[in-house]
């Protein structure tokens, strides 16, 4: 299997501040505003940056896609459904893989909840992985997710947006990833791309993540950012690697009892 797989010892990185500055309550709300005054500029950006990424030029889709889904063959057309955009997330499930890349599955594991907004919204989203359609089905199953997958297997889909590579690919280890090119150790890259089709039923790419930017599916760790412990990651590569598949976490009992045990005591 060739996704990003995760350490099965990989443990929070982060100890409880035993020294914390303790203030007042009007300390408190003070500091507090100061901090309120900065995130204001935040969202102002935040806001300024979405205006940007909308006026963006889009680039027309000339190449008929056609996808294997459960519906049978569709073009990239079909994956509309009838409305004007289209979110797609590019789920790095590569052919012969056993699961889905645990990052990536983090990401769908949000999905669910926002597709029946997203679609009052005039945008519909759809997972698209090179792997077999029979093979995306079994993942999907095990997960008990809802929303649409299908599989770019026939077409040059994962390739034209360089979220696949092949040997031929690599140039002394590198690919053409994230508008770059670096080094990234896998078949396969997470990713998100929007469309947009006009009346004329013309298709046109109007956005593209990759990296970092694809944190825009992940709503935890936007709540982990609220928390004193925030997300809790080490330094390295792969920051993630305390992610698991939703079905394969520890329980919490077993978590509490272990830490309670000589194991789990440092020196």
């Amino acid at each position: 299997m060739n996704s990003i797989t995760t350490d099965p010892r990989a443990t929070t990185t982060t100890p409880v501040a035993r020294n914390h500055p303790v203030v007042s309550a009007e300390r408190w709300v003070t500091e507090r505003k100061a901090l309120l005054a900065r995130e204001k500029e935040l969202v102002h950006l935040r806001d300024e940056i979405a205006r940007a990424r909308r006026a963006l030029p889009w680039e027309r889709i000339a190449k008929d896609y056609v996808f294997d889904t459960a519906e049978g063959r569709r073009s990239l057309a079909d994956l509309f459904e009838g409305r004007r955009q289209l979110l797609v997330q590019h789920f790095m499930l590569g052919p012969g893989w056993e699961q889905g890349c645990p990052s990536c599955s983090f990401m769908a594991d949000h999905s669910d909840g926002m597709t029946v907004h997203l679609a009052h919204r005039d945008v519909s989203f759809v997972a698209v992985s090179r792997a077999p359609l029979a093979e995306i089905e079994r993942f999907r199953q095990r997960m008990g997710w809802r929303f649409r997958w299908v599989s770019s297997a026939a077409n040059d889909f994962n390739k034209d947006f360089h979220v696949s590579f092949d040997p031929q690919d690599r140039v002394d280890g590198a690919v053409l990833y994230n508008y770059g090119m670096t080094e990234f150790p896998n078949t396969e890259a997470p990713g998100i791309s929007v469309f947009y089709q006009d009346d004329a039923g013309e298709i046109f790419h109007t956005y593209s993540t990759f990296g970092r930017g694809v944190e825009a599916m992940m709503g935890t760790y936007s709540l982990l950012d609220l928390v004193p412990k925030g997300r809790d990651e080490h330094d390295g590569f792969y920051k993630m690697d305390w992610v698991r598949h939703h079905d394969r976490y520890e329980p919490e009992a077993a978590k509490a009892a272990a830490a309670g045990s000589c194991c789990a005591t440092t020196a």
